[in-house]
């Protein structure tokens, strides 16, 4: 049992829209304006901040590393003392070491395929169309580029000779 607003009260309500409109448009470049800037000492905070981290990461694998030969020089040094020959524990040192690398090689190529981000492609493209059916008499074997008859080699493209100057 409503009745239909009266048309002096469409037109305020519209009127009010547009003003809201012309506002949020007025304000538009500042709005941009703040979040550009805010975006840029992010930026720039993060860029140093990733510099320390690199810093701070090289520094750790040389104190790593240096630890690393520190612990095998004294096994080795302790397997050398109780009667194993220098150059057994030379060699087993080395193949533990070369064995722990080829583990982590292995595991680090196995996420490779992560770095691709597959569920954010396949999220984000389009799957290419279905292929086409062959023509009726087209040969399902055959390749594309040979042509049907008594010879099977395959037709290539010659270059179009060219005028001389």
């Amino acid at each position: 049992m409503s009745a239909a607003p009266p048309e002096a009260a469409r037109s305020g309500e519209g009127e009010s829209v547009l003003q809201m409109l012309r506002a949020l448009i007025k304000d538009l470049p500042g709005l941009v304006s703040d979040r550009v800037h805010l975006l840029s000492l992010e930026l720039k905070r993060a860029g140093l901040a990733l510099g320390q981290m690199i810093a701070l990461g090289v520094a750790a694998a040389v104190l790593g590393f240096t630890a690393w030969l520190a612990l095998w020089i004294g096994l080795a040094a302790a397997a050398i003392h109780f009667g194993m020959p220098w150059g057994w524990a030379w060699v087993i040192v080395l193949v533990l070491n070369l064995g722990v690398a080829f583990v982590l090689v292995q595991r680090a190529l196995a996420l490779v395929k992560f770095l691709k981000l597959p569920a954010t492609m396949r999220r984000l493209t389009v799957p290419p169309p279905p292929p086409a059916p062959a023509p009726p008499g087209a040969s399902a074997s055959a390749p594309a580029f040979v042509q049907p008859g008594p010879t099977s080699t395959p037709m290539t493209p010659q270059p179009e000779p060219r005028p001389m100057p």
